[in-house]
């Protein structure tokens, strides 16, 4: 079976981002490419002011999770656009780690769609975006297993 990673694009805060969620996830990351550490192409130029940006980064959620992510450079036609498209579910195994992991995501948030409380499908939920545009939902099910 396929494992199902979550990739991130920044328009130019990629690497503050991922100091950010090494925080929030307490790993490290795996290792970080730039552009400038590419192999120059003489039809393919990377613009200076770009060689420092992130090309790709990653850390582990857990033993079967990664978190990746890079910057988009305008001068390739790439811009990253945010919005609720999609969003990162972080399905957690206790209530404690759902409160956690929102009191260290939700740090800033550009918008708190539904703060972290009970619903009729979960005992705790929560739906917002982070300071930097990436959309997250957190979710501890506990008691409120359908069909109960």
């Amino acid at each position: 079976m396929a494992k199902v990673h979550a990739y991130l694009n920044f328009n130019g805060n990629c690497e503050e981002a991922f100091t950010f969620y090494q925080t929030v996830f307490e790993s490290p990351l795996s290792g970080v490419y730039r552009f400038g550490d590419t192999p120059e192409d003489p039809n393919f130029p990377t613009p200076e002011e770009d060689k420092n940006k992130v090309m790709h980064t990653s850390l582990h959620i857990n033993k079967d999770v990664m978190l990746m992510g890079s910057d988009c450079i305008e001068s390739f036609g790439q811009k990253a656009t945010y919005g609720t498209g999609s969003y990162i579910m972080l399905d957690t195994d206790t209530a404690e780690e759902a409160r956690t992991l929102f009191d260290k995501l939700a740090v800033d948030a550009q918008n708190l769609e539904m703060d972290l409380g009970e619903t009729f499908f979960a005992e705790l939920f929560a739906s917002f975006t982070d300071k930097f545009g990436i959309a997250w939902m957190i979710h501890f099910e506990g008691n409120k297993k359908m069909g109960q």
